[in-house]
């Protein structure tokens, strides 16, 4: 027997053309909110196209939440986010793997607050010491984000943003620079894979197979 909920039946957050925030995967639009059967039940999905990735994904509906899916910010709160650059940054553990989990459940929360304090928190420590592998490219996958939220947001182009974003950080830094030269921990940041998948019925487009995975309800 075949579950089926229909559109009709399930609350829609988002609209077609929308733009959105995806924070494991990006900013992209929404393109189309279909239909797909997933195991025994048929689900309304958003199909959302990223651009960083030029990818197409269909995520079902009744996980947006979940997954922090969300809609792009206002401008107010977009200069918010650039004004959180220039805020003293508190003390971090020196501890890499520990500091890793933090902000990678940061970034799974998803707010432009929770991205922006990754963005900060990561680019003072990588001025003390050079960030471990897997650090670097949660960095950079954040500062990508936070940048292409904003530009959004304030009708600016990436790089522009990126200027914004460098003023408030740069004078802390030197700040910073200036205590703490003489004070860089000696723990050994060595990389060590670390694995999270809970997307499983998250689709790229252009599979054709079902997804495996457990039933969203």
């Amino acid at each position: 027997m075949v579950y089926y909920m229909t559109m009709s039946d399930t609350k829609m957050t988002f609209e077609v053309n929308q733009k959105i925030v995806y924070p494991s995967q990006g900013v992209g639009k929404i393109t189309e909110i279909t239909e797909k059967k997933f195991k025994d039940n048929v689900l309304p999905y958003y199909v959302i196209y990223l651009e960083v990735s030029d990818m197409t994904v269909m995520v079902p509906v009744n996980r947006v939440e979940e997954l922090g899916i969300r809609a792009i910010v206002s401008q107010q709160e977009a200069l918010q986010a650039i004004e959180m650059m220039g805020e003293e940054v508190e003390p971090v553990t020196s501890d890499w793997k520990l500091r890793y989990q933090m902000n990678l459940d940061l970034l799974k929360k998803g707010s432009v607050s929770d991205i922006a304090t990754i963005v900060r928190c990561l680019y003072h420590r990588s001025k003390v010491k050079e960030l471990p592998i897997l650090e670097r490219k949660l960095y950079d996958s954040a500062k990508k984000l936070l940048e292409d939220e904003i530009s959004f947001a304030l009708e600016k182009t990436p790089k522009e943003v990126e200027t914004l974003l460098l003023a408030k950080l740069e004078p802390l830094g030197l700040l910073r620079d200036s205590k703490h030269s003489a004070n860089a921990d000696n723990f050994d940041d060595d990389d060590e894979e670390f694995i999270d998948d809970n997307e499983e019925d998250i689709i790229e487009e252009e599979e054709d197979e079902e997804p495996d995975g457990e039933d969203e309800e």
